[in-house]
């Protein structure tokens, strides 16, 4: 009778905190300070200019962070990763500097436009720089050159120059 009531009293407690790591992991941007390291290559993020990336993954507490939303795109767009990601984040480079981008200026990597093949610098080749609207991917395009592409339209093989 005693392993039956204790059993019985178990089962909610197990429920409850199955829906606690569920409801606490946040789609919100983390910051990126200044020791953190990049989830792929291992550089200091805040180091280098240009735009950043983060991700959530599936029953993680952590936040995956990219020195380079290009670097993003190459851990996410890998099919073991693909499934096991919440949400990804790009800071919208239309409202930030280049050189020290701000953790406020977060925005939903997959409803933003980026331009791939300009002229402006990142961390490893060129850069996919992000912005919240095509006319602010348009307009950077036009200064800096590059393509403006669709979050669907990034590749893995546009990043290995395919």
């Amino acid at each position: 009778m005693k392993k039956l009531l204790l059993t019985l009293l178990f089962i909610p407690l197990m429920y409850a905190c199955s829906q606690g790591d569920a409801a606490s992991q946040s789609t919100e941007a983390q910051p990126i300070h200044d020791h953190d390291r990049c989830h792929l290559c291992g550089m200091m993020i805040t180091k280098y200019p240009g735009p950043k990336g983060q991700l959530g993954l599936k029953g993680e507490t952590i936040v995956p962070k990219f020195c380079s939303t290009r670097d993003m795109f190459n851990f996410a767009l890998q099919p073991e990763n693909k499934r096991q990601i919440t949400h990804l984040k790009v800071h919208d480079m239309s409202v930030t500097d280049w050189e020290h981008p701000d953790d406020k200026s977060f925005i939903d990597a997959t409803s933003a436009w980026y331009v791939y093949g300009t002229s402006k610098k990142a961390v490893m080749g060129p850069a996919v720089a992000s912005f919240a609207t095509q006319d602010g991917a348009t307009q950077f395009a036009t200064e800096f050159g590059g393509a403006v592409l669709t979050y669907e339209q990034i590749t893995i093989e546009l990043l290995a120059g395919e």
